[in-house]
């Protein structure tokens, strides 16, 4: 009798929890209803305050399964890996203020694929201004009504290598 009782109730929590807890749809939906939701989400998991929380999982429901990432450096060498190996170094080091600012966007969509490019820039304190500076290359594709980051690449600005300039330039 007592074993049922111990049963019943693990039972009724189980079914409580899952019954107020929300899928990652019901969490992240809004965030992938389009082009420019997803962008900014992919901008608003990397940044935050030393004591934010990391977005893992958010991250994780923006990329398709299979999503790769490249960091080109100064001389084009790609570095090519996943997305949990991009979270790996930063979960050795202590977290600090780290924020990633959309600075211009172009977007090319064709069917269910879209590119985007987007400059960025990089501060560790929101009203600081900052000279470092980047260009994302985004892949997505639609699928089951929403928009997954298949890849991303990107490159920093150097003074030898001018092309977040050149892009803010662009039309």
């Amino acid at each position: 009798m007592k074993t049922k009782l111990v049963l019943g109730s693990w039972l009724a929590i189980v079914i409580c929890l899952s019954a107020h807890s929300q899928t990652l749809d019901q969490k992240y939906a809004k965030d992938v209803t389009s082009i420019t939701a997803i962008v900014d989400a992919y901008y608003d998991v990397i940044s935050g305050a030393s004591t934010d929380h990391w977005q893992f999982e958010k991250d994780r429901y923006l990329h398709s399964a299979t999503a790769l990432i490249t960091r080109l450096d100064d001389n084009g060498k790609a570095d090519v890996h996943t997305l949990e190996a991009e979270y790996v170094p930063l979960l050795l080091l202590p977290k600090e203020d780290f924020y990633e600012t959309e600075l211009k966007r172009k977007v090319s969509q064709y069917g269910n694929m879209a590119q985007v490019w987007s400059a960025y820039e990089v501060r560790t304190n929101p009203e600081i201004a900052s000279n470092s500076r980047g260009l994302n290359s985004i892949q997505l594709h639609f699928e089951n009504g929403r928009w997954f980051i298949d890849s991303w690449t990107t490159q920093m600005e150097t003074k030898s290598n001018t092309i977040v300039a050149d892009f803010l330039k662009t039309e």
